[in-house]
């Protein structure tokens, strides 16, 4: 709307009717009331960080400084559409897993509990010498009847210390760490945290936002205290005159072909460009290690429940197959 000339309280009124989400255009018409009143557009978005960031109203700085507003905003619509795309792709990836696994647990919880002990005061009526199996399989499920409330009151307490500690500077730390750190999710979280530090950092010079200033955005942005860790030295290394390279080679995040391309990109001065190609392949590449996660879950997950299921099925139905003879005796 701002491209097409229509003048800046009137776009925020159309867009103000039109926004589905009742909380979202409430904000919009009161940033509209406030840029009647005289004020900025980014002051009167700054007053809303909920809704909008630093990197968003930052931009939005940077456009109403320029002139570029409208330019700015594309700009920002394309980074922020292609930032959802990867968290979508990626939350796809873990909640399938994640969902299977908790309707397993569930599953085998409610067999534990309700199903192995019918069959075990069966087996009762025998008198007779169970296979090993079944033995081990009632002993866990007696082990479960009797202690169900402590399991479920651990299960949740942990959760909720989890929960707490990751709030905390050192437990986000040692669990970003962690993340980095995983056999096969590591590399991918990996490639997700250089493709949004490469994009945010690339839209940010683009649109005019000084190198030192954009950093800062960029670390607070990167969702990733590791991440954040090394965007703040590789700030600290611009401000005493050294490069951009030196400390990401340092952080052991980045990969050398990254350094290397941020390296030329900085001696050429196409350092935006650059940046925007590196945030285009690692986009690609976190696209096909999603499809790859996902093509190795399936089969992983299936075998998970066969040998699990499977396995509490056949120690109950070993006794059956001995029926016969223990009948006889």
């Amino acid at each position: 709307m701002i491209n097409a000339g229509l003048p800046l309280v009137e776009g925020l009124s159309i867009l103000g009717e039109n926004v589905e989400n009742a909380s979202m255009a409430e904000v919009i018409k009161t940033i509209q009331k406030d840029v009647e009143a005289g004020e900025t557009l980014t002051d009167s978005m700054a007053k809303h960080p909920r809704v909008f960031d630093t990197l968003y109203v930052s931009l939005i700085r940077a456009g109403e400084a320029s002139g570029m507003l409208d330019q700015i905003l594309l700009q920002l619509s394309t980074y922020l559409e292609k930032a959802a795309s990867l968290q979508r792709k990626v939350k796809s990836a873990l909640i399938y897993p994640a969902v299977i696994v908790s309707v397993a647990v569930c599953v085998v919880g409610l067999l534990m509990v309700k199903v192995v002990p019918v069959f075990a005061e069966i087996f009762d009526s025998f008198n007779a010498t169970l296979p090993a199996p079944t033995r081990a399989m009632i002993a866990i499920s007696d082990f479960c009847q009797a202690n169900i409330l402590y399991m479920i009151g651990g299960l949740v307490g942990g959760m909720f210390f989890l929960r707490y500690y990751i709030r905390t500077k050192t437990g986000r730390y040692h669990f970003d760490a962690m993340l980095l750190r995983m056999p096969i999710l590591g590399e991918l979280f990996q490639k997700l945290a250089i493709a949004k530090f490469t994009r945010t950092f690339s839209t940010l010079l683009r649109s005019g936002v000084n190198i030192i200033f954009s950093l800062e955005i960029v670390a607070k942005s990167s969702g990733n205290m590791i991440v954040e860790e090394a965007v703040n030295k590789v700030r600290d290394s611009i401000k005493e005159g050294e490069s951009i390279a030196a400390p990401l080679k340092e952080s052991a995040i980045f990969p050398s072909m990254v350094v290397r391309m941020i390296d030329i990109g900085e001696r050429t001065g196409a350092l935006d460009d650059m940046l925007i190609k590196i945030a285009d392949y690692y986009e690609e590449q976190v696209d096909i290690a999603v499809a790859g996660l996902t093509s190795l879950m399936e089969p992983l997950i299936i075998c998970f429940l066969g040998v699990v299921v499977g396995g509490i099925v056949i120690s109950m139905f070993l006794p059956m197959f001995q029926l016969g003879s223990i009948v006889g005796h």
